[in-house]
């Protein structure tokens, strides 16, 4: 049996296979690694005993033989764009196309399209209409209802409508394509397919009548005629994504109506380290031999710990995408995975990310959880930290110190973002964890430069952007400067900026350009903003309003002003 999932006839063949279960297409060359969605769905699929394809980055100029080559499934297509979003993989901030692609061999642009989902469904749905369709991934989930689209500058219905697809997984979706599939396998009807979990469908509208276990939202025409509605809709959205226990979303468009269903509550710790034992080789498929793919430079020697994030910023994508709650992994199967990776050929003891989208909220969560069964904050961190949460550092030392025990593991780093208001506040550290955490942070996982995200300096631009007061940043950099003094380490600290935020004004950056507490600190990047579909950053940047009071707030939109913006941070230095 071969250690990768086939992607050729021929390899099929050697597998002495005659059906094929499910084949995956995919915008991304194909990483047997847990970093790389359609590895983890192909995965997953196949240790429930389904036989799998993967047709990674397949040619849609030619006669289209890369849709045709392994023939129809017995159960379904699956479609996804690759670890991004295609549009924000193709293009800058100001709309300009990227020469380079992290996820192609040898960095190469140009090997999937825009739109890389809805491209991909039609053409499979043209040449096999009677087989049902399943998309997913980053682009399908957040543009799974209506959504503004940036670089067509107006909103778009749901990725459902223009994909023909069948059926959308939206989120993590380890869950729902398994039971996807055995709905298929065995036959189920649609009433009972449109049970599952964590889908979207389209249906006749008027189909869904509502109820209590309902929200039937605005139209998408009534969407694009009002930036007001869309706002309205957004925020109904947006809440019930933060609930442990959200409603059915219903939206008209056209003659149909998408329909969203909740999704699986948070993966327990043995389901998370039940997809992590997966039998994944962590290596790139061999048809790529001599070639480098750098998305997975990146990440070979990186170990994922969590899921999701409680941080409710702005301009981000996770919590919409991975949800709210953290989802662990014990430390036996982390350390598991490590032991493992030490085996590596290529490993030379230095793990780069020990890590997450946030990486010191290991194990954090409400200490009611009745609480939280009914809370519906976007954030457990803005404006204010809630009382509620358990944010001791605990946990994530304890497994700092069995990796620490792993022979062959020489040193590990923490290259995920973190988050310092977890453990510093007004009047300094939080807690006993606290201190401890940020001393060993900064003396034993900091490759000489430990980067953070302020993101601004300015208090408005900050309360649009959901983040913690500045000051906060002040109290890290003493704390940084006092810790490495002490121990005579010559680091730096590495803050991060964006720039063009809906509510930042010139007279903004220049205020950030010249801030005091950033005298004699090593500035390197400041983001222009770029708005991706289901951020509220990205509903204030279209509808140029705030989205709670409705009242206006400045937006800068010109492609010649955002670079002037951007060009502030850098003309002092």
């Amino acid at each position: 049996m071969s250690p990768f999932l086939p992607t050729t006839k021929k390899e099929v063949e050697a597998l002495g296979w005659d059906y094929i279960d499910v084949i995956l297409f995919s915008g991304d060359a194909y990483v047997d690694h847990p970093s790389f969605g359609t590895a983890v769905i192909g995965r997953i699929l196949e240790s429930h005993g389904y036989r799998v394809a993967i047709v990674p980055q397949p040619n849609w100029r030619d006669d289209l033989r890369d849709f045709k080559k392994l023939g129809r499934p017995r159960l379904f297509f699956g479609v996804n764009s690759g670890a991004m979003d295609s549009m924000v993989n193709h293009y800058t901030a100001n709309k300009r196309l990227r020469s380079d692609d992290a996820y192609t061999p040898d960095g190469k642009a140009s090997f999937r399209p825009d739109y890389a989902v809805k491209v991909y469904s039609n053409i499979l749905k043209e040449l096999y209409p009677d087989v049902p369709v399943v998309i997913g991934g980053i682009e399908a989930s957040l543009r799974r209802v209506t959504h503004y689209d940036y670089w067509q500058d107006k909103l778009l219905p749901s990725i459902l409508v223009d994909s023909k697809a069948d059926y959308l997984i939206y989120g993590m979706g380890e869950r729902p394509i398994v039971e996807m599939a055995r709905a298929f396998d065995e036959g189920g009807s649609e009433y009972h397919i449109r049970q599952i979990p964590q889908i979207g469908y389209m249906v006749p509208k008027g189909t869904n009548k509502g109820g209590d276990d309902t929200i039937v939202l605005k139209s998408y025409e009534a969407a694009v005629k009002s930036k007001l509605t869309f706002v309205e809709n957004f925020n109904i959205i947006e809440t019930e994504a933060n609930k442990l226990h959200p409603k059915r979303l219903v939206e008209p468009c056209g003659d149909m109506e998408v329909v969203i269903n909740p999704p699986y509550p948070p993966a327990t710790e043995e389901e998370m380290d039940s997809f992590f034992d997966l039998p994944f080789t962590k290596l790139p498929h061999p048809r790529y031999k001599g070639k480098r793919i750098p998305a997975y430079d990146m990440i070979k020697f990186s170990i994922n710990i969590h899921h999701g994030c409680f941080g409710g910023c702005s301009f981000c994508t996770i919590a919409a995408h991975q949800g709210r709650f953290i989802q662990n992994r014990s430390v036996n199967n982390i350390v598991n995975e490590i032991n493992k990776l030490v085996l590596h050929p290529e490993f030379k003891g230095v793990i780069s990310d020990v890590g997450a989208p946030t990486a010191n909220m290991y194990k954090m969560r409400g200490k009611n959880p009745e609480l939280c069964d009914k809370c519906s904050r976007k954030s457990c961190l803005f404006p204010k930290m809630c009382p509620n949460l358990n944010h001791s550092h605990k946990d994530v030392l304890a497994l700092y110190q069995e990796i620490s025990k792993i022979k062959g593991v020489k040193n590990f780093y923490i290259g995920s973002g973190i988050r310092y208001d977890l453990f510093l506040g007004e009047n300094g550290y939080l807690d006993e964890t606290s201190r401890p955490y940020l001393k060993e942070l900064i003396t034993k996982h900091t490759s000489g430069r430990l980067k953070v995200a302020p993101e601004h300096t300015e208090s408005h631009v900050l309360q649009y952007m959901s983040k913690p007061p500045f000051r906060l940043f002040s109290i890290l950099r003493r704390e940084f400067d006092r810790i490495t003094s002490q121990c005579g380490l010559k680091y730096q600290l590495v803050p991060y900026f964006i720039s063009s935020h809906p509510g930042c004004k010139d007279e903004d950056m220049i205020k950030l350009s010249r801030h005091p507490d950033l005298r004699g600190i090593y500035m390197e990047q400041v983001q222009d903003f770029t708005p991706t579909p289901m951020t509220a950053s990205s509903a204030m940047f279209y509808s140029g309003m705030d989205l709670k009071t409705y009242r206006p707030i400045f937006v800068e939109r010109n492609q010649e002003n955002k670079k002037r913006q951007k060009s502030y941070f850098f003309s002092r230095r």
